[in-house]
């Protein structure tokens, strides 16, 4: 009797201990599982080195590209502005020079020029001649209707700067105000005494000879402009 009692906890005890095995394996696997999402989840965050700005990037190609994209003279302060550098004037000052540099070493047609108090890119004069032939082409071609609304606006108005050009047409006048200055029919003449110093412009003496005047106060009157019947 007392044999078949010990057999029998010797089995209790033996099975006891396979269960608690299983039940090891068991929490391991589940552990593992709930571990997995975990490390999915780490795999899918972005990384450090992702965030980082591309090396290309170098606050003389920002200013290279900040006085490619405008058609007029930019100021310092204006630039520290649009850029947003820390080193202020004085860093866009040297990265003027070095980008100056840079064009003259690699024998570049072009240079960034202080005019009318700020920089601007410019061509060298030993390009003027083949420059000349493309400006005369371009003269050579009839002006367009927004070309002549817009030179109206600027001989009745001027001196006037651009922003209020476009408030009087409706649209963006940037590019037909360079084509009349390409054809020598206006001018920069100088800069409005306003927040941010725009450019003013105004009509060229070119201006007065095609279209027969001597004078802007030959300009016909509001009146005789109304078109028969109004």
């Amino acid at each position: 009797m007392t044999e078949d009692l010990n057999q029998q906890e010797a089995e209790q005890a033996e099975n006891l201990s396979k269960e608690e095995s299983v039940e090891g394996e068991l929490n391991e696997n589940t552990e593992q599982t709930e571990q997995q999402p975990a490390e999915e989840h780490i795999e899918s965050e972005p990384t450090e080195e992702a965030q980082i700005p591309s090396q290309d990037i170098t606050t003389e190609s920002v200013i290279e590209a900040i006085l490619f994209a405008t058609d007029e003279p930019l100021s310092a302060d204006r630039l520290v502005n649009i850029a947003q550098f820390n080193g202020g004037v004085k860093q866009v000052k040297k990265c003027i020079e070095t980008l100056n540099q840079q064009y003259a070493e690699t024998k570049r047609a072009f240079r960034i020029e202080e005019i009318a108090g700020g920089f601007q890119m410019m061509t060298l004069p030993e390009y003027n001649n083949w420059l000349k032939n493309m400006l005369k082409q371009r003269a050579d071609n009839k002006l367009s209707p927004a070309a002549l609304e817009t030179l109206a606006i600027i001989a009745y108005k001027q001196p006037i700067i651009r922003a209020d050009i476009e408030a009087i047409r409706g649209v963006a006048c940037g590019e037909v105000v360079r084509t009349l200055m390409y054809k020598g029919l206006v001018k920069i003449a100088g800069k409005a005494e306003i927040l941010g110093r725009p450019l003013l412009y105004g009509t060229t003496k070119k201006f007065l000879q095609v279209f027969g005047l001597s004078d802007l106060k030959d300009l016909p009157k509001a009146e005789e402009l109304k078109q028969p019947g109004q």
